[in-house]
């Protein structure tokens, strides 16, 4: 311990042994029992040919993974951090509460902090910490005049929060996808509908004609909106995304352009379970924590000051990304019945509309899923943040702020998780579709092994022809350097039979 003075912690000397044994046994068997879980949890997926849902849980794993070496470093240098000492004034400023005095106030707040996870993970009211006993830093920082830098308490809780965070979004992510993925569900009755009736589009185009204004698709999304100013197409891209976002209609036409587009060869070609793939595979991409997401994570910390209300301005931050995201994903749509619209009267065959990256920002669909991946993050981090607080400084905290700023942030994040649900995660699964190329998901995953290994091999072929190539020249010089020697050697050996 730091200072060497005050109130000695308990060490593992003066611990009873079975104190130490029941203690490593509750907290081995419960480590175990989770793993058996992600254990079984991976088997069941691979049993099921649910390779991304299972790289999925391989992602969650690496995050559990990364929360046990952030634990660990928290654990081995509290020592250290706890003996890093900053001036008193520094620690008056930045403050997350205004101090109200010194001791008094602090040993006031001290008390009061020991709530449910103090008391869950401590188990006893002596004083104690999860990571270590803070009786003699305060006293070495003392004698230099000085404050600590992070006292055990405050590291303590951090710890708590950074484990909170993880798990609120990976459940969060995981109820998005689930809720999201029941919405594309429903759409497989419009597959089914189309697929019943042997839908050949090659044929219909040869056979049939179709009223481009009369057309469904189109007088939903083209006539009377868009038409005659861009600002309503945009308004109505808008509002379209609170209510129905997706209706037959467009899930038709965007199906038809797809296969048109991109596999004219099989118009049988089931659209929906290539959805559903698309989506398992991108699940992988947004249940992860970024460093990105990490660095947001420090600059949120660093703007909670006592007087700004920086977490009921930051619930806004996904809150809009969201609804600009939705709006551009029903615009991209509306572009594509424009295109259409303004192009022909009449057509021969279905209505097909045209995928392009064009109609994407930067021209490029795969910002919609970093996005998402965004709001998805800074939405739990604003649920998590709440209930962290409220379990561990109670409702009342200073912390939490207001009441008047805490009802707006609950009813935002509610509302962004059940749009992003319900409306946006759909709408990105069919949109981004749309796109100039397909993903990996529009083959089946014995496919997809077979070309990867086929993709492996003939690079691997490649390499070594290149490499035999670059040998030839070297060969061709040797066979050369021979032919000389051997002429030479016959040369000589028919002056020595003339001299004989």
């Amino acid at each position: 311990m730091a200072g060497g003075e005050g109130t000695a912690a308990t060490t593992l000397e003066y611990t009873p042994t079975w104190v130490v044994a029941a203690v490593c046994t509750v907290i081995v068997a419960i480590s175990l029992a989770v793993e058996r879980i992600l254990h079984y949890a991976g088997k069941y997926l691979k049993n099921k040919n649910q390779k991304p849902l299972f790289e999925a849980l391989l992602k969650i794993k690496e995050e559990l993974m990364l929360l046990g070496f952030i634990s660990l470093l928290l654990t081995v240098f509290q020592e250290r951090i706890n003996t890093i000492c900053i001036p008193k004034h520094l620690s008056n400023h930045w403050l997350p509460c205004k101090k109200q005095s010194t001791e008094t106030s602090s040993t006031t707040h001290f008390q009061r902090t020991s709530t449910f996870f103090s008391a869950f993970l401590n188990g006893s009211g002596t004083g104690r910490r999860l990571l270590a006993e803070a009786s003699s830093t305060p006293s070495y920082c003392d004698k230099k005049g000085k404050v600590p830098l992070l006292s055990t308490t405050a590291l303590h809780h951090l710890h708590i929060f950074i484990f909170v965070l993880a798990v609120v979004h990976v459940t969060f992510c995981a109820l998005t996808i689930l809720f999201g993925g029941a919405k594309i569900r429903q759409w497989r009755q419009w597959e089914d509908s189309i697929l019943k009736k042997e839908y050949n589009p090659e044929e219909v185009l040869k056979t049939k004609f179709t009223n481009v204004q009369d057309h469904a698709f189109i007088r939903g999304r083209f006539l009377g909106i868009g038409k005659i100013s861009a600002l309503l197409g945009w308004l109505h891209s808008f509002f379209k995304q609170l209510y129905g976002s997706v209706t037959k209609s467009d899930y038709t036409t965007l199906r038809l352009g797809f296969i048109m587009t991109h596999c004219r060869g099989n118009p049988n070609f089931n659209f929906h379970k290539y959805m559903i793939r698309a989506l398992e595979a991108d699940f992988k991409k947004v249940v992860g924590i970024s460093w990105y997401l990490w660095l947001f994570v420090v600059v949120f910390l660093l703007l909670n000051v006592y007087g700004w209300h920086a977490y009921f301005w930051i619930a806004f931050i996904p809150f809009i990304l969201l609804l600009a995201v939705g709006t551009k994903l029903e615009h991209v749509i509306t572009q594509l019945a424009h295109e259409v619209a303004e192009k022909h009267g009449a057509i021969q065959g279905d209505l097909v509309v045209k995928p392009s990256d064009d109609h994407f920002w930067f021209h490029r669909p795969q910002i919609i899923l970093i996005l998402i991946h965004v709001i998805l993050f800074q939405n739990s981090f604003e649920l998590a943040i709440f209930f962290w607080i409220w379990v561990q400084y109670g409702f009342d905290s200073c912390i939490m702020g207001q009441v008047g700023f805490i009802i707006p942030r609950l009813v935002i994040g509610v509302f962004v998780q059940f749009l992003c649900s319900y409306s946006t995660l759909p709408l990105y699964a069919i949109v981004t579709q749309m796109g100039s190329s397909f993903k990996r998901a529009i083959f089946e995953e014995y496919i997809q092994e077979g070309l990867i290994g086929w993709a492996q091999k003939a690079r691997k072929n490649k390499d070594l022809r290149k490499a035999g190539n670059e040998a030839s020249p070297a060969a061709v010089q040797l066979a050369n350097v021979g032919e000389k020697e051997s002429a030479m050697e016959e040369g000589n050996a028919e002056e020595i039979k003339g001299a004989k």
